[in-house]
């Protein structure tokens, strides 16, 4: 029988929050709020926006136009509206549930920003977004865009009318999520009433953590409380996990990727060398045209 995956820290929401643009009220999770990147291959960064209200506004709020090179974001909606323009071409709104998957590959310029119907009304607003490091062999991939629709993904449900868990990338007990990857990697939105049950497996030398959107509940011996970030070493293979409120959570693990990082900004590469030389692939319109 599998061991029981232990836990290494619960990390509590770090302290402040900073703007990303004028549309995104995040807490940083990592690389700044807690020094645990190098332990968490291949996630880079997580950015947490809790429940806010931007109220309404004629101008959508949000981040202008800027450039990625060499990584993966991944932009969860859980509640607001979130709208995507980028230099190939995509387009998108994302709503609660759904999820964006972009890879910026070989270099990209997108803009993210409230939805323009939601921005009038204002409301409700949260979100979470995830760096994805790329292997070297992949930071060349031509640019690419997942738009992974609510009701596209796997749905794990649990027994009693429990709740469920939708598999967003990876497998869980058998159900497949929808996202390609390319490393191995786990992502779960896992909405559970109180009182709910459910283990689940991940291979033992993946790394792998929690993140409470909403509720409290024990992990593997463990209490958390909204916001907690549940942080796992590599020992063990099994999780278990009772809800003690209304939870809706976000599940991570991944494959690391045992190479260096070499980051400036929105460039992450393996040496500096190809840190300038991203530089100078933006500077010359490599990255193509975006308004």
């Amino acid at each position: 029988m599998a061991s029981l995956k232990k836990v290494r820290q619960v990390l509590p929401r770090p302290a402040r929050f900073n703007m990303v643009g004028d549309g995104f009220r995040v807490y940083n999770y990592f690389p700044n709020g807690y020094p645990i990147r190098e332990q968490f291959s291949p996630f880079l960064m997580l950015d947490f926006n809790p429940e806010h209200d931007f109220g309404p506004s004629a101008r959508p709020r949000g981040v202008d136009v800027h450039p990625h090179k060499g990584f993966e974001t991944v932009t969860i909606a859980y509640k607001g509206h979130v709208a995507h323009h980028d230099s190939t071409g995509n387009s998108g709104v994302i709503h609660p549930g759904d999820v964006q998957w972009m890879t910026a590959g070989d270099g990209i310029l997108h803009k993210e920003y409230h939805e323009t119907e939601f921005s009038k009304t204002g409301g409700p607003f949260e979100m979470v977004q995830l760096w994805v490091n790329l292997p070297a062999k992949f930071k060349s991939v031509p640019a690419g865009y997942q738009s992974i629709q609510s009701g596209d993904m796997g749905v794990y449900k649990l027994p009693g009318e429990k709740g469920e868990v939708r598999v967003i990338a990876g497998e869980m007990n058998g159900v497949k999520g929808p996202a390609k990857t390319h490393t191995p990697i786990y992502v779960y939105d896992m909405r559970l009433n109180s009182g709910a049950e459910v283990n689940w497996h991940v291979p033992e030398l993946f790394n792998s953590a929690l993140l409470s959107i909403e509720g409290e509940g024990e992990v593997n011996g463990s209490h958390f409380k909204p916001h907690d970030f549940v942080f796992f070493t590599n020992e063990g293979e099994t999780l278990q996990l009772k809800a003690k409120s209304e939870c809706t959570l976000l599940f991570l693990a991944g494959e690391p990727i045992h190479e260096p990082i070499a980051q400036y900004g929105p460039f992450v590469m393996n040496s500096m060398q190809e840190i300038h030389k991203a530089i100078e692939e933006f500077n010359s319109g490599k990255f193509g045209h975006l308004d």
